[in-house]
């Protein structure tokens, strides 16, 4: 039975794996940047892999906004997504499956996206994590950081505002 508090630690693990892995692989885009989740328990890391086509400046080089913007988008929205999804997926009322679109979630759409470019991101990995600020039926807040090599150096932050998906 899923979501039984006796079910199998490596059953409840290859469960929440597959659940986000249906999420993240229901989002082209995210795909094609080639981003990344490492997920311990219910937080979520975001990588981003550096990749010659990422380069907005080559003289730097340094990240094109674009892809920088889309990371931090892409991090909070299946941050958002995850969090909403979190107590159906452990008590075994939802499980996404690839194979059947119809069972991935609903993903929100951004209102808005403010994006604060703090210092040039390097050709290298850059990392990120949301933070959900406010999630209601409705409308939800979310904030993410983004860092390459120290994460108390973060190379740009964002806010973004969502609203959620009906039932």
């Amino acid at each position: 039975m899923t979501g039984d508090r006796n079910e199998p630690l490596a059953q409840l693990k290859a469960r929440r794996d597959m659940a986000l892995g249906a999420l993240v692989n229901g989002m082209p885009y995210a795909a094609w940047l080639g981003i990344r989740f490492d997920r311990r328990g219910d937080e979520l890391t975001a990588t981003l892999p550096f990749a010659e086509r990422l380069i907005g400046n080559p003289m730097l080089p340094a990240l094109h906004g674009g892809a920088t913007a889309a990371f931090l988008e892409t991090t909070a929205i299946v941050e958002l997504t995850w969090a909403a999804m979190w107590g159906d997926l452990e008590a075994g009322r939802v499980a996404p499956d690839p194979e059947r679109p119809e069972t991935l979630p609903r993903l929100p759409k951004t209102i808005d996206f403010s994006v604060d470019y703090l210092r040039s991101g390097l050709a290298r990995d850059a990392y990120a994590r949301a933070r959900v600020v406010r999630q209601g039926r409705r409308y939800a807040s979310v904030h993410v950081e983004a860092w390459q090599d120290n994460r108390a150096r973060l190379f740009a932050q964002a806010t973004g505002h969502f609203l959620m998906p009906r039932g």
